[in-house]
């Protein structure tokens, strides 16, 4: 039997995914664990002491609070790696609201409680950053504008908020330093906006500049900037500088946004809004875990803090 190259290339292209995905799935496994061994340390000495050995468990996740559901596959992940049987009607994007039941586990009862204050912080921090997300791309959507996070993230857990801004309906901008050219005012006091901007061109990659007066962003663009990122501008000043530049280069506003003003600066239509406050100041969602004990106990079950 012989493939035809369509084939062949289909069948390669298929395992290279296939092999992306584990990758990735790794990557994720390495912070999650590194997560837990933060919190558990040596091991828990509450629970191995009180919780014998092999007793089993059913526990459920509720949330307590209203928003965008976020961190149910990384707890997932988590629940596969210790062997933990679960349930959920729910995906990550879900619209969820007060009591909302967010999982069911089944399993061994320590640990369940090993995983227990990690899997609440995932899913209350990142259901927290989706949510403000949300809450913000649904304003500016109706301009035709998106909104992207920033690099003020918790050291550490960037990729789990910068997911959550993609759930939420935002875009993750770039993920660190090493992925993307954006030239900010001290480079530019070290070198200078042409000497800034010349160099980076050479590396043959888009670039981008942030300019906070309205001489810089149309130097920036006689210079060769791709894109512009007019940088904690009045929307008086940003507008002026957008009905001059639109069509010429991609325009990004920035800077002391809020859920009050978004929607004036999205008015104005430019390309993207980007907003640090997506991560910097998003509100937890609520959620708690309570625990029962499959077999007898001495009383009715307790709720886990």
């Amino acid at each position: 039997m012989t493939c035809s190259k369509f084939e062949i290339w289909t069948v390669g292209s298929a395992f290279y995914i296939i092999e992306k995905i584990y990758q990735i799935v790794d990557r994720y496994m390495k912070d999650l664990l590194r997560f837990l061994k933060e919190d558990i340390g040596k091991g828990d000495i509450t629970t191995d002491t009180v919780i014998p050995e092999k007793k089993t468990a059913s526990a459920v996740i509720r949330t307590k609070d209203t928003g965008i559901l976020a961190g149910l596959e990384e707890t997932t992940l988590l629940l596969d790696h210790f062997d933990l049987e679960y349930t959920s009607k729910l995906k990550d994007g879900a619209r969820i609201n007060k009591g909302d039941v967010i999982l069911e586990i089944h399993g061994n009862a320590r640990k369940i409680l090993y995983l227990e204050r990690l899997v609440l912080n995932i899913l209350s921090r990142m259901s927290g950053v989706a949510t403000k997300t949300d809450i913000l791309a649904r304003k500016c959507r109706r301009y035709g504008v998106a909104i992207a996070g920033t690099r003020k993230t918790t050291p550490g857990f960037r990729r789990f908020e910068k997911k959550a801004i993609v759930i939420g309906g935002g875009k993750p901008h770039r993920m660190g330093l090493f992925d993307a050219i954006l030239i900010k005012d001290n480079h530019i006091n070290a070198v200078g906006l042409r000497n800034a901007i010349r160099k980076a061109k050479q590396t043959g990659k888009k670039v981008e500049v942030e300019v906070s007066t309205s001489k810089d962003a149309f130097d920036a663009v006689r210079f060769g900037a791709d894109t512009i990122m007019l940088d904690n501008m009045d929307r008086e000043s940003a507008g002026k500088i957008i009905n001059k530049l639109r069509g010429r280069v991609l325009i990004e506003i920035s800077g002391g946004i809020t859920i009050e003003n978004v929607e004036d600066f999205a008015r104005l239509k430019p390309d993207i809004i980007s907003s640090g406050s997506l991560t910097t100041k998003s509100e937890w969602l609520d959620m708690n875990l309570t625990l029962k004990c499959n077999n007898e106990c001495n009383n009715n079950g307790n709720n886990v803090r």
